[in-house]
């Protein structure tokens, strides 16, 4: 066998020649265990590695963690530019790390990392985002076979996104059952309890109830002030921004259970301020986690998918404001009154986008008139 073990203090020691750098030779020593039969083992390991893939895999126990930060300062840094630079850099630090980061990167397999875009699929990261994270992964471990010879086949080759439906784009109308399992799901508490009832009582739309704070609340007067969303910006992160249109700015009058689930929301506020201290995350939001921190669209996206993929209920968030017009529309509610508090610009616009309801009014409008001509007995010309 070439090379050898030898021991030094406690442990025991293999090493072998390399090749010559520089005209001088290159020797490597590794610790191989506690034992001379640990050490001639690894030895012989090593040998097989070395021969077999021609240098040796000093690094072959790094982590995924370790592995990420080497790839992006030895090839991203020096090949990318700077927008690229910044952006994979987000990937790896928010997505990567913190889920497989642990990982030595020799564990990593085809089930660990599919299971990984699956959660991330759950999580609410949109497609785009989901193929970003995957050419990362399949690019930078690529590498690692490729470039740097870290591992023999790269884990990531046949990962896939997972496939995306267009119940985003679907005009769904839940049901009472269906609502009320939901709220099952996400009850008080929960950081979705608080959006979910807002927009099912209001028909708000998904950055109107996540820019909602609490000066634009009025709980004696009962109403809510619709005056701002929340948008997401990739450099400044979550800001203020104006509603849809003119006529998304507008009042709307709410209800003594909303009044009653809002009275309740911000006592439980306040509770847990005082329950976390320095560490609660303090502002005016409305709609917020236990720790203080506001609930953003992407968050939304994440109960979309739970409701989904747990509860086999068809569902966006959106969903909620097409029920709630639904609702008012087919008991008989002011069709003027619904386009004011949904914010449409033209009557029109409500409309078409509830024509499913209307025709049935239409039809409820003929019963009605029939039912008043039975009722006082008016009978038609002979």
């Amino acid at each position: 066998m070439e090379g050898g073990v030898r021991k030094r203090g406690n442990s025991w020691y293999y090493y072998f020649e390399a090749g010559k750098v520089d005209g001088k030779r290159k020797k490597i020593e590794r610790k191989g265990g506690n034992t001379k039969k640990e050490a001639l083992e690894a030895l012989r390991n090593a040998l097989n590695e070395f021969n077999n893939k021609g240098t040796f895999k000093a690094e072959s126990n790094m982590s995924m963690a370790d592995y990420m930060d080497y790839w992006h300062e030895n090839y991203v840094m020096l090949n990318c530019k700077y927008n690229t630079q910044t952006t994979y850099k987000t990937f790896i630090d928010v997505n990567i790390k913190p889920n497989i980061g642990i990982y030595k990167i020799k564990q990593l397999n085809y089930t660990i990392l599919q299971e990984f875009l699956n959660k991330q699929y759950a999580h609410g990261y949109s497609k785009n985002t989901l193929s970003r994270i995957k050419n990362i992964l399949s690019h930078s471990l690529e590498m690692a076979v490729t470039h740097y010879n870290l591992l023999k086949v790269n884990p990531a080759t046949n990962i896939a996104i997972p496939k995306f439906d267009n119940v985003a784009k679907e005009k769904i109308v839940l049901s009472m059952e269906d609502f009320n399992k939901i709220i099952e799901r996400f009850p008080v508490g929960s950081s979705f309890y608080i959006p979910l009832q807002i927009a099912f009582h209001t028909g708000m739309r998904a950055g109107e109830v996540c820019g909602l704070t609490w000066d634009c609340v009025d709980l004696k007067n009962k109403t809510i002030r619709v005056e701002k969303i929340l948008i997401f910006k990739t450099k400044i992160g979550y800001e203020f921004s104006t509603p849809k249109t003119r006529n998304s700015i507008r009042i709307i009058d709410i209800g003594d259970t909303l009044v009653n689930i809002l009275e309740n929301h911000k006592k439980w506020q306040k509770n847990n301020k005082l329950e976390y201290g320095k560490y609660y995350k303090d502002n005016n939001f409305v709609c917020t986690k236990e720790n203080g921190t506001f609930v953003t669209m992407t968050s939304l996206r994440y109960l979309s998918r739970i409701v989904n993929m747990d509860l086999q209920i068809k569902f966006n968030f959106h969903a909620l404001r097409h029920t709630h017009a639904t609702m008012l529309l087919e008991n008989g509610a002011n069709i003027k009154d619904i386009q004011a508090r949904l914010g449409h610009t033209r009557l029109s616009t409500t409309m078409d986008v509830y024509s499913h309801v209307t025709d049935k009014m239409r039809n409820n409008t003929v019963s009605i008139l029939e039912n008043i001509l039975d009722t006082n007995k008016i009978l038609p010309p002979v």
